[in-house]
């Protein structure tokens, strides 16, 4: 039996809004036909609509809402069906619910997990497919998450939602049909910042999100061609812990940063890379590669979106220049490069 990614999530909030009474569900979406891709069915019929309810659009004006009803101990979820809108809202995020537990000497909390969901493909273009993580980042107070498996958003979205101070919970539209053997979606006692997902002896990679799954749907071509490799994945963008990165550096002195869905500049990718440098933890021998969009706005006709996406040839020629080989990558995509699966019906 399986479970998928948005079922993952609909079970954690059932579990989360049935432990804490307080805990109170709204945004945009959750209770159209589709619910929010399947992540909250039942929560209406179950919790009723003084806990789960739907919005106007107008996200500077609910994510206040959220900010004054988690103040008064009242902690929620909210939620947004795209990120690039949410920009909206930034200044209720930057100047109020990130610095407050800190302006107030540490007595009062902002519990608030706010739910943002990017993505790409199907014509979107260049204002609707937009993964800012790296903006959130850059701020203070907050924490930043972004699972790729369904164990993954099943642990961090309790853990966020258990969180006394502002989290952002990105979720990538790509992977909420992803499935996981339903008995490895359970609550971890340790959930930790990343994990190895395989283990090899040839190089380092380190993905998140949507990468991770790329990354995993190359595994079986590279090692039936004898690479081996660890496979890092992290599932809190801030804070980065870089420990496992440089454990695993010290055996295979090689890197490659899958960051497939940022930009270039100021990107993750970039980040780990810069304190890696300056940690002078690990030496490697040959200059890391970071693999990620190019620095332009994202097109929105698909005869110009299938060079501006990371492919699976893209990956494979960075890991040849890596390790010296020059591995020709001959499997099908199954899929039009600009969704993820056939299930896939639209990015709502």
């Amino acid at each position: 039996m399986k479970i998928s990614f948005s079922e993952a999530i609909n079970r954690a909030l059932h579990e989360e809004m049935t432990r804490n009474k307080k805990l109170v569900c709204f945004g945009l979406g959750i209770n159209d036909s589709l619910k929010f891709f399947g992540t909250t069915k039942g929560l209406n019929e179950k919790f009723g609509s003084d806990r789960v309810f739907e919005t106007p659009t107008s996200e500077n004006a609910m994510t206040g809402i959220g900010i004054g009803m988690s103040l008064n101990n009242n902690p929620c979820v909210m939620m947004h069906q795209r990120l690039d809108f949410f920009l909206l809202a930034m200044d209720q995020l930057v100047n109020t619910a990130a610095k407050w537990h800190y302006m107030f000497g540490g007595k009062k909390n902002v519990p608030i997990t706010i739910r943002l969901v990017v993505g790409k493909g199907w014509g979107q273009g260049p204002t609707h497919s937009q993964s800012l993580q790296s903006w959130f980042a850059h701020i203070p107070g907050l924490k930043i998450v972004m699972p790729a498996l369904p164990s993954d958003a099943y642990n961090l979205l309790k853990k966020s939602i258990r969180d006394p101070n502002p989290v952002i919970f990105i979720e990538h539209r790509w992977l909420h049909n992803v499935e996981q053997e339903a008995h490895k979606v359970k609550e971890a006692k340790n959930f930790n910042n990343s994990n190895l997902i395989s283990k090899g002896k040839d190089l380092t990679v380190v993905t998140y999100s949507l990468s991770t799954i790329e990354m995993l749907s190359i595994k079986q071509f590279l090692n039936k061609n004898k690479i081996f490799f660890d496979l890092i994945n992290l599932h809190t963008i801030k804070p980065l812990n870089l420990s496992p990165i440089e454990k695993s550096l010290k055996k295979t002195k090689k890197l490659l940063i899958l960051d497939s869905i940022s930009h270039p500049i100021c990107s993750i990718g970039s980040e780990i890379i810069s304190q890696l440098y300056r940690n002078k933890n690990v030496k490697l021998t040959k200059s890391p590669i970071l693999l990620t969009l190019p620095d332009i706005p994202t097109p929105t006709s698909i005869f110009y979106t299938k060079d501006f996406y990371v492919k699976k040839t893209d990956i494979v020629k960075k890991i040849n220049h890596l390790l010296g080989k020059n591995i020709k990558f001959n499997l099908e995509e199954k899929n039009p490069h600009d969704v993820p699966d056939l299930k896939f019906k639209g990015p709502f």
